[in-house]
């Protein structure tokens, strides 16, 4: 502490026997400065004019009038939690005494040491308090010179639910934000610590966080895990961790920087599912058992009636199973759709703040790891679409075998030396009109759920043949290709067959896998004009296969992409979306890029626009918009001005077929890179 400095001396109020002289004593030979009052005023005093933490002996506040110091505590400002260690007698902590734990609720940041004490433990917590009090002035001085960018920062995770947290390594020093530590039941003013998170964990979690934990740490690879937690007034909630490691110059892992939500209404969600559907499940059972005696009784005079009851009932459970995939895949895409708005709001803000903060690094990393759980949470909503059959594909001739062959580094690395890789690819495949790059993911989500599936090791096989459409796959005539991922592994029962491809449903254990991978592969297969058939056996295995068409083309030749030139000009841009969060994001982005924007939020105030006689060089469009669509304000525009460039914005392809108008598009979420080369290939 520098001469003159107060901001992290000790104050300490023990006005009987020697205990104030001792602990100052104490204090004093750790190196830090301490000053004894006399009262309660001349505490506050004190205090108020710079300390770092203050001593009380439990008698000298037991029955006095504190109102002047709770006062002084609740006016401190944000970035301040001044901390105050209370001295008890011996048995007089706060989990036996009633009056100990009221100053502490009262006091706020408080720290109990039972008399007679220890130095150590005295130096320790004083160390401790001065330690956590820097953080605090440390804080000051970023709130001091950084509150814009904080204001901006803080409207980002908003936008997203979403709080920050930073871990020291090894030190394991917590830094979270208020948001953050309300996810643990915790004020923003509440000391939050590695240890509380740690102790906050329900028991049966505690392993599995740990050695995710453990891994992250010594491989230096993501940490991300969703588990339960206790808050202090025994409420159980379940939150969503991701994190990305941050390097020192000689490899070692630095810190921890990422993000954190409450999960609970999700997972309180997907439980109360599951009791429902085992209800019914033992509704069903109870219902069939029913049936059974009944036919015992009538079997003889009411077997052509059962049967034929038998088939039309399985045709009504075909017909609602693919009624309630319809109708989860719709909800779904909405649900995604939504999603990809938020994400646009939270990632379009992150960008400007990243290019208007001072150069600080630390601020730097956690807007980064922001942004990249913005990014995952863009990757979340792409297979939530890919089961919607709404993401937006790029259907063209692709030669499966070659795709294979050039995805078996990939594979064998993926699926680890205990599993034996094997391509059964004729030579001579006919080409599949497929998206290739979703087609690979595609792949790798069943080879690794293959993998999974064997945990001691086994052999996977990944088989192209030629197929022709059938009742089952409910495809039109046509020739197809079937592409089959085939393990030996533990297989799956028919009832979990049944649902296999359902979005979130997961055989795996929690926080092992989102259920996401299957559902995507169904969904994509389906929006290729094919299917996947899923067959298994416990014990023997499980076969995966997806039927895909073949093209009617043949493979395009790879050609160099030409090189972009920028537009680099000023342009009038007219800006339509309904949504007030995006519209503000992409119109700070337009501006940044040095663009005058012309922003409106319905087509109908575009259309008003366009007849008038206002210069506009672009327009870009939000597709789906109360009263009137982006093709159809497009459509309308062509009549006006036909010669208009228009960029549509959408978050997914949920364009009509046979739409007459092809325009650019940009995929929502998008970054401001990725905004201003799309106008700059228009406007140049």
């Amino acid at each position: 502490m520098r001469p003159g400095d107060t901001s992290e001396r000790a104050v300490v109020l023990a006005p009987t026997g020697r205990d104030a002289n001792v602990a100052a004593s104490l204090i004093r030979e750790a190196g830090f400065v301490a000053d004894i009052c006399t009262d309660l005023d001349a505490l506050v005093r004190e205090m108020a004019a710079g300390a770092g933490l203050a001593i009380i002996a439990n008698e000298a506040v037991k029955t006095a009038d504190l109102r002047g110091l709770v006062r002084w505590l609740n006016e401190q400002p944000s970035w301040s939690d001044f901390p105050i260690v209370l001295l008890t007698r011996q048995g007089g902590g706060p989990e036996r005494n009633p009056d100990a734990m009221r100053l502490g609720l009262a006091l706020g940041n408080v720290t109990f040491i039972e008399r007679p004490f220890h130095p150590t433990t005295l130096v320790s917590v004083v160390g401790s308090a001065l330690r956590g009090r820097r953080r605090q002035y440390q804080s000051r001085a970023i709130l001091e010179t950084l509150t814009e960018s904080e204001g901006l920062l803080q409207t980002a995770l908003s936008a997203g639910q979403l709080g920050a947290l930073e871990l020291q390594l090894p030190s394991l020093m917590l830094e979270a934000s208020n948001t953050c530590k309300l996810f643990f039941g915790r004020r923003s003013e509440q000391e939050f610590s590695y240890q509380d998170l740690v102790d906050s964990v329900h028991p049966d979690d505690r392993a599995r966080r740990q050695a995710v934990f453990d891994r992250a740490v010594a491989s230096g690879s993501d940490y991300s895990i969703e588990y339960r937690n206790i808050w202090p007034d025994g409420s159980q909630h379940w939150v969503d961790i991701r994190a990305r490691p941050v390097f020192r110059p000689d490899g070692s892992v630095q810190s921890l920087v990422g993000v954190c939500s409450d999960i609970t209404a999700r997972k309180v969600a997907e439980i109360e599912r599951e009791n429902l559907l085992a209800q019914l499940a033992a509704e069903r059972t109870a219902l069939a058992e029913l049936t059974a005696t009944l036919e015992q009784r009538v079997e003889q005079r009411t077997a052509d009636l059962m049967n034929e009851v038998a088939a039309r009932e399985k045709a009504q459970d075909q017909l609602r199973q693919a009624q309630k995939m319809e109708t989860i895949g719709q909800l779904t895409g909405g649900v995604a759709h939504d999603f990809n708005n938020l994400l646009m709001a939270v990632m379009g803000n992150l960008d400007l703040l990243r290019k208007r903060i001072p150069d600080d690094p630390r601020l730097r990393r956690l807007i980064d790891g922001a942004l990249q759980g913005a990014e995952r949470g863009a990757s979340l909503t792409q297979r939530l679409l890919a089961f919607a059959r709404q993401q937006d594909l790029r259907a063209e001739a692709v030669d499966l075998g070659t795709l294979i062959r050039g995805m078996s580094d990939l594979l064998e690395r993926s699926l680890g030396p205990r599993v034996e890789l094997r391509l059964d690819v004729p030579d001579r495949v006919p080409p599949a009109r497929v998206d290739s790059n979703q087609l690979e993911l595609a792949i790798l989500n069943l080879a690794i759920n293959a993998r999974d599936a064997m945990p001691d090791g086994g052999s996977i096989e990944i088989r192209i043949r030629d197929n022709q459409a059938d009742e089952e796959a409910r495809l039109p005539p046509g020739r197809y290709l079937a592409l089959s991922v085939i393990d030996n592994g533990a297989g799956m029962s028919s009832e979990t067959l049944k649902r296999a491809v359902e979005p979130f449903f997961s055989s795996k254990p929690l926080g092992k896998g989102t259920g996401l991978g299957l559902s995507m592969v169904h969904g994509l297969a389906v929006q290729l004009g094919g299917a996947l058939q899923l067959s298994s056996e416990v014990g023997v295995g499980t076969t995966a296969t997806l039927i895909l068409p073949v093209a009617t083309q043949l493979p395009k030749a790879e050609v160099p992409m030409p090189v972009q030139q920028q537009a680099g000009r000023s342009a009038v841009i007219l800006f339509v979306d309904d949504d007030p969060l995006i519209a503000m994001s992409t119109t700070e982005m337009l501006e940044d890029l040095g663009h005058r924007v012309i922003g409106v939020n319905s087509a109908r105030h575009a259309l008003d626009i366009i007849r008038s006689e206002q210069p506009i060089d672009l327009m870009v469009t939000d597709h789906v918009m109360p009263g009137m669509t982006g093709l159809e304000l497009a459509a309308a525009s062509r009549q006006l001005r036909p010669s208009l460039p228009i960029l549509l914005a959408t978050g997914y392809a949920e364009l009509p077929e046979g739409s007459q108008l092809d325009l650019p598009r940009l995929a929502k979420p998008y970054h401001q890179d990725q905004l201003r080369d799309r106008l700059d290939q228009m406007l140049g």
